[in-house]
């Protein structure tokens, strides 16, 4: 494939992501509207977040005006190099902020200057991984900086919380974190929850969870059982959307595992806001489907 048509292609990945929310998101708030009692600010306030999905939708315009950073999940067999890919990913990047479909969002820490483009060191994030199989899954995900700020790394065990080196301990942290980030991160937020790995990895493992559809199970039994715990303990916090009050506080929890050091026991909360923006391509034989799962 020529590298004008990948490019084009990498566009209309980014235009989907930021522009139509996924369905199995709407899904979920619209479900949550039901369950708010009728004329209460929860159910209001979802109303409006649809309303605003579909105007979206329509008009082909950003979701939210942070429309976030950029994180690229790509799988790639022989057919495709990673030099072409990052470099179609990167002008697509470019050209979708000269449409408006992002917002200027990369901002060097020292000078204080932004891109303009969405461009510079660490931005966009890429995931590249080389398969045996022809052709390229791309799974995009846009997370914006209000979910990012709330976003947060526990160590355990972990004296304050009273939680141990165990699947107790994983849940008195999530549960912690959400109730800390109250309506900060835009809730009703989807929650990725990375268990084990290093530093880094444990957050790569979250945030790599929020790919998963709403409507799935893990494979995991023990972090199945984990997941559905947590999705009716958050809600039962009473926080709501934006922080209003109400039975909508999470969407869906996500969690995932990594193989860790045995000095270290990290738990990292990866907080995405109600505009869970993710957009899937796959690429065979030079034929192109878009979907979000």
């Amino acid at each position: 494939m020529d590298q004008e048509r990948l490019t084009a292609h990498f566009l209309e990945l980014v235009r989907r992501a930021s522009t139509v929310l996924p369905p199995d998101v709407e899904a979920a708030i619209r479900r949550g509207a039901e369950n708010e009692e009728d004329g209460s600010a929860a159910a209001s306030t979802l109303g409006l977040l649809l309303e605003n999905c579909r105007q979206a939708k329509e008009g082909s315009t950003p979701i939210c005006q942070d429309t976030g950073a950029l994180y690229f999940f790509v799988e790639y067999g022989p057919d495709f190099r990673q030099s072409e890919i990052r470099r179609a990913a990167d002008d697509a990047t470019a050209e979708a902020t000269a449409k408006y479909y992002l917002r200027p969002n990369a901002v060097d820490p020292v000078t204080g200057k932004n891109s303009g483009t969405n461009l510079g060191l660490g931005a966009p994030n890429y995931s590249l991984v080389e398969r045996d199989e022809k052709g390229m899954r791309v799974r995009l995900l846009l997370k914006g900086g209000g979910s990012e700020n709330v976003s947060v790394q526990y160590k355990l065990p972990d004296a304050g919380l009273g939680a141990g080196r165990d699947i107790e301990g994983v849940r008195k942290c999530v549960v912690d974190a959400v109730y800390k980030a109250q309506g900060k991160g835009c809730a009703p937020g989807v929650i990725g929850v990375g268990i084990g790995g290093n530093r880094d990895t444990s957050y790569a493992c979250a945030k790599h969870a929020l790919l998963r559809d709403l409507g799935d199970t893990n494979a995991d039994r023990e972090l199945a059982d984990l997941e559905s715990r947590l999705f009716a303990e958050l809600n039962d916090l009473g926080i709501g959307p934006m922080g209003l009050g109400g039975k909508t506080t999470v969407l869906g929890v996500k969690a995932a595992k990594y193989h860790r050091l045995p000095a270290c026991f990290f738990v990292s909360i990866a907080y995405v806001c109600w505009a869970y923006r993710k957009a899937f391509m796959t690429i065979e034989e030079g034929e192109v489907t878009y979907d979000w799962d």
